[in-house]
């Protein structure tokens, strides 16, 4: 790689670097992308400032978790100090994840609750373990994110994946 100045951006295609990815890892077909005409985005059914939002992110709570394959949900009171990135693909060397506002913004949240322009924040955030099965990802993830807002009387939800 060439050394470029802090001024200059270099574009990574992710989606041919998923594929080299999987061509390299043995699997005999590429990555495909994951497509889900039946279920389209949904409009709110009531205004943004009347409804309860969720977190959804990818981090984990402790080191040792991120080896689970099991939906978590945890307290937005108090917002989390850190939460555990490292097992996650991101630029560790241009970047860190030591601000976890940047990756989970619940006080950005609150202060648009106190704005009026959300409701209320759910008093869970939830996590999923990132991973590259389409099928767990839908069959098992996305089914359990979903009973906890359920539970939670949540009407909207922000992922903010790493």
């Amino acid at each position: 790689m060439s050394d470029l100045g802090s001024t200059q951006r270099v574009l990574v295609s992710y989606i041919d670097k998923s594929r080299e990815f999987y061509l390299a890892r043995g699997h005999a077909n590429p990555y495909r992308w994951a497509t889900r005409e039946d279920t389209p985005f949904a409009s709110l059914v009531k205004p943004l400032s009347e409804s309860r939002v969720a977190l959804v992110t990818t981090a984990s709570r402790t080191s040792e978790d991120w080896r689970a394959r099991e939906v978590y949900a945890a307290p937005t009171q108090p917002a989390p100090e850190a939460l555990h990135t490292n097992h996650l693909s991101w630029h560790k060397e241009a970047t860190h994840t030591r601000d976890v506002e940047s990756f989970l913004p619940i006080r950005r949240l609150e202060e648009y609750v106190t704005d009026g322009r959300i409701g209320s924040l759910s008093p869970r955030f939830y996590g999923v373990k990132t991973d590259f099965s389409q099928r767990q990802t839908i069959d098992e993830y996305a089914p359990a994110v979903l009973d906890l807002c359920h539970a939670d009387a949540v009407d909207a939800v922000l992922l903010v994946a790493l």
